[in-house]
């Protein structure tokens, strides 16, 4: 089973890099931050994420799983 990973770096993504953090969606927040999204299939792929944050030099903020659903998930399933 796969887990819903929040992963928040320093610094912008440009729109290039969604196919390299793919399946995880990029967003860019207005205070200089970049938030990947989505669900990994093991602990293998988040460190695979994680290496590849490292080798493009973005600072690593934090890093979260949980079962939750993103939000546009659990509004689609409950509709």
């Amino acid at each position: 089973m796969s887990d819903y990973y929040t992963i928040r770096v320093r610094g912008h993504l440009a729109s290039h890099w969604a196919d390299w953090f793919a399946p995880l969606i990029i967003c860019n927040e207005p205070q200089g931050e970049a938030v990947l999204v989505g669900r990994l299939p093991d602990q293998a792929a988040l460190h695979g994420v994680l290496v590849r944050i490292r080798d493009i030099g973005l600072p690593l903020l934090s890093v979260s799983s949980g079962a939750a659903e993103p939000p546009g998930e659990a509004a689609s399933a409950s509709g």
